[in-house]
């Protein structure tokens, strides 16, 4: 069995996620990466269970977006005839996976958590209380992937690098990129990628400062509750949860969020989680690792000198 997976890249480097992807789809079989847009970043792939890149330079996904790069991935698959795609699982790739699915007939499973050697994805549905085995039965097996949802293999690598002329057709073309606006950063790690989340929530009353200096101190992101970005006190786009971002970090910690269950759907996955809460009764006690019954305002900055006294 062979599988494809589709290279990540952030501010023009692989990204982490591409070597989860590589280590997922090694379980199927030999895994080949695909590079949309520009040959040249297929030489950052130096890392991870990958046999083969191929590099798909057409300008064209760059103008016409995820028309274009369906165009492209189906010619991947027209030469490879893979049995597992394997996706990241953002809003993009969400969009790419299921237009390509109409595309090649085939089944399509999102926001998988796991892939077994069978192609067997797990998911975790209703606001993550239900856990789900399913596989597809039809087609190419099309997988969108959570990132964070696995350690990565790391191995260094070098695998063979070939291209492919794939041509955009009329019907891609009918709507063009005109200009974009790379987001604003800080200096902070990207949310979905990040190993350590600090997410705060009602319980700040919009005083994010303990939250942030919290994060800063442990070289995590930032997120929030849908509560405190629907009143304004941090962006949507730091959301976590069931209409948010999801994510899977090493370490995320809960402060002043109650738990309702759309905001555990988006971090429950996450391999350790501390939750910090004036109430005892608070639902994310139920799935946190360690609880703190207290003020977020009194726990973080003594936790906070804890860690510059360790660091010191």
């Amino acid at each position: 069995m062979s599988a494809v997976i589709l290279a990540e890249f952030s501010d023009g480097k692989v990204s982490k996620t591409t070597a989860e992807l590589a280590t997922l789809a090694a379980r199927t079989g030999d895994v080949t990466a695909v590079v949309l847009g520009n040959s040249q970043m297929a030489a950052q792939i130096l890392a991870g269970p990958i046999k083969k890149v191929i590099a798909v330079d057409n300008a064209d996904v760059l103008a016409y977006g995820v028309a274009a790069a369906v165009d492209a991935l189906a010619a991947v698959i027209a030469q490879e005839s893979p049995k597992v795609l394997l996706i990241a699982s953002s809003a993009f790739g969400k969009e790419l996976a299921g237009r390509l699915a109409v595309r090649t007939n085939s089944g399509l499973i999102t926001d998988a958590v796991d892939v077994a050697a069978d192609a067997t994805a797990t998911q975790l549905v209703f606001g993550g209380s239900t856990t789900v085995h399913s596989k597809v039965s039809h087609g190419i097996s099309i997988i969108t992937v959570r990132p964070n949802s696995v350690d990565p293999d790391l191995t260094p690598a070098t695998p063979e690098v070939s291209t492919l002329t794939s041509p955009t057709s009329a019907t891609s073309q009918l709507a063009k990129i005109t200009s974009t606006q790379a987001p604003v950063k800080g200096g902070r790690p990207e949310l979905t990628e990040a190993q350590i989340v600090v997410s705060g929530g009602r319980g700040t009353n919009g005083d994010f400062t303990p939250v942030e200096t919290f994060a800063d101190l442990l070289g995590g992101a930032v997120g929030a509750s849908r509560a405190a970005t629907d009143a304004g006190w941090y962006p949507h786009s730091m959301q976590v949860g069931q209409t948010g971002k999801t994510v899977s970090p090493q370490l995320y910690v809960a402060c002043g969020i109650s738990g309702a269950i759309q905001h555990r759907a988006g971090m429950q996955t996450s391999k350790v989680i501390v939750a910090i809460n004036k109430d005892p009764e608070a639902p994310i006690f139920e799935v946190a690792d360690f609880g703190v019954v207290g003020d977020l305002f009194a726990v973080l900055p003594q936790a906070s000198e804890g860690i510059k006294a360790r660091k010191s």
